[in-house]
C-alpha cells in the first residue's frame, strides 16, 4: 500500500525515442474520462474512445521492468519508456481503418490486453507495451482501458468500474472483429480478468458466435474473481475458448487481502484445490516459485520467468496440458483433475540442483 501511494508514472513524449528503443505500436480503447488538463482520468464515461501509441522500450533494462521518465528534468531513452507518438481517432470508423491495416499487416492476428485495479491510463499502455516486448508477442497490440481510480483504497470503486466497463469491452471485441481480426487472444490482470468474463458472458447470453468464434485464447493472470462467479461466468459461455489459461500464485499477497476484504477463502488466483473447476478446461500455471514483493505480476515482472515463457505465448501457441506434460515443454509438476491441468512451475536452475542431488 505505501508503494502504491508513491508518485504515479506519467508518459513523456519524445519522438526522438525511435531511434534508441524498440518501438510497439498499440491501439487503444478506453471508457475513461478526460480531466482538466485533457489526460485520461479515472472518471467513467459511457462513449468509448480511439487512439493509438507508439511507445519505445529502452535497449537498457532488466525484462519485467519498466523505469519511468521524471516529471520534471532531463529524460532518458536509453532506460526509460517514452511515447513516440500519440492519437486519438476521430470516429470508430477511423479507428477500424487504422486497424485494419496494421492487423493486414499481422496475419489477422490481435492481442487485447486488460488491466487490472489500481492503474492509470499511462500504467496500462506502457504495460502491455512492456510485455509485448518482453514475451515477445505477436500481432496487433489492442489495450482496453478501464476507468480505475487509480487509488489503492479504490477497490470498491474499481470493482463497480470494473462492471460499468462490460459494454465497452464488448465494443472493442466487435470493433476489433469488424476491422478484420481473425484471431483474438484476450490477455487480463487481476481486476480486469473479471471484466474479460464479464464480458465474454455477455457476448454469449446475446449469442454473438460471430466474436466468441474468433477467440482464439484468454490469459488470466492473478485473477480477481471469486471462484464461484467464475464458474457460473464459465458456464454461459457454449466452449470457453482454448487455450484458457490462469496464472496463480498462492503466494499473491494482493489476492489474499482481495479474499479477506470479500470474506472469501481463496481468489482464482490464488486457488490450490482445482477440483473446484475440474470440469472446465483450464490450464494453471502456477508461478509461486517465482514470486517477489506482492507477487501479483509474476508473469510481468519476473525476468526468469518472462524468459522461461518467452515464445510460448505467441498467438500460434497451442498451451494444451498434454503437450506440456509430453515435450517437457515447461519444468515442473503436472497434477489433472478432469479437464482442468494445475501446472506448478519450477525454475531451471533449482530442477538443476534437484537432479544433482
Amino acid at each position: 500500500m505505501l508503494a502504491a501511494c508513491a508518485p504515479r508514472g506519467q508518459m513523456a513524449y519524445a519522438p526522438d525515442a525511435a531511434q534508441i528503443g524498440s518501438v510497439r505500436e498499440v491501439f487503444v480503447a478506453t471508457t475513461r474520462g478526460l480531466d482538466e488538463n485533457g489526460n485520461y482520468s479515472g472518471k467513467r464515461v459511457e462513449a468509448v474512445s480511439f487512439g493509438r501509441y507508439g511507445i519505445s522500450v529502452p535497449p537498457v533494462r532488466e525484462a519485467g521492468e519498466i523505469k519511468w521518465p521524471p516529471r520534471s528534468g532531463k529524460i532518458d531513452a536509453e532506460t526509460q519508456f517514452l511515447t513516440t507518438y500519440a492519437g486519438r481517432y476521430q470516429s470508430s470508423g477511423d479507428f477500424r481503418s487504422g486497424l485494419n491495416k496494421e492487423l493486414r499487416a499481422n496475419g489477422g492476428e490481435a492481442v487485447i490486453f486488460v488491466h487490472g485495479f489500481n492503474n492509470t491510463f499511462s500504467e496500462g499502455v506502457y504495460r502491455i507495451a512492456q510485455m509485448a516486448h518482453d514475451l515477445d508477442l505477436p500481432g496487433t497490440i489492442v489495450h482496453y482501458s478501464w476507468p480505475s481510480a487509480a487509488q489503492p483504497l479504490g477497490y470498491v470503486y474499481d470493482r463497480d468500474s470494473a462492471l460499468f466497463a462490460r459494454d465497452g469491452l464488448e465494443r472493442l471485441l466487435n470493433e476489433v472483429e469488424d476491422a478484420g481480426a481473425k484471431r483474438i487472444v484476450l490477455v487480463a490482470h487481476s481486476m480486469g480478468s473479471t471484466l474479460v468474463m464479464e464480458a465474454l458472458r455477455q457476448i454469449a447470453i446475446r449469442q454473438r458466435s460471430d466474436v466468441l468464434d474468433r477467440i482464439g485464447g484468454v490469459i488470466l493472470i492473478s485473477p480477481d474473481i471469486d471462484v464461484d462467479v467464475f464458474r457460473a461466468q464459465a458456464l454461459a459461455i457454449p466452449e470457453l475458448p482454448q487455450p484458457f489459461i490462469v496464472f496463480s500464485s498462492e503466494r499473491d499477497r494482493v489476492l489474499r487481502l482481495s479474499a479477506t476484504l470479500t470474506g472469501q477463502r481463496d481468489r482464482l488466483g490464488t486457488l490450490k484445490d482445482i477440483s473446484r473447476v475440474g470440469d472446465l478446461p483450464i490450464t494453471f500455471l502456477d508461478t509461486a516459485a517465482f514470486s517477489s514483493g506482492s507477487g501479483h505480476f509474476n508473469l510481468g515482472n519476473s525476468p526468469s520467468l518472462l524468459r522461461l515463457l518467452d515464445g510460448i505465448l505467441s498467438v500460434d501457441a497451442s498451451l494444451d496440458a498434454d503437450r506440456i506434460a509430453r515435450t517437457g515443454l515447461l519444468p515442473g509438476a503436472v497434477l489433472t483433475v478432469q479437464s482442468a491441468t494445475q501446472i506448478i512451475l519450477s525454475p531451471v536452475v533449482a530442477i538443476g540442483n534437484e537432479l544433482q542431488r
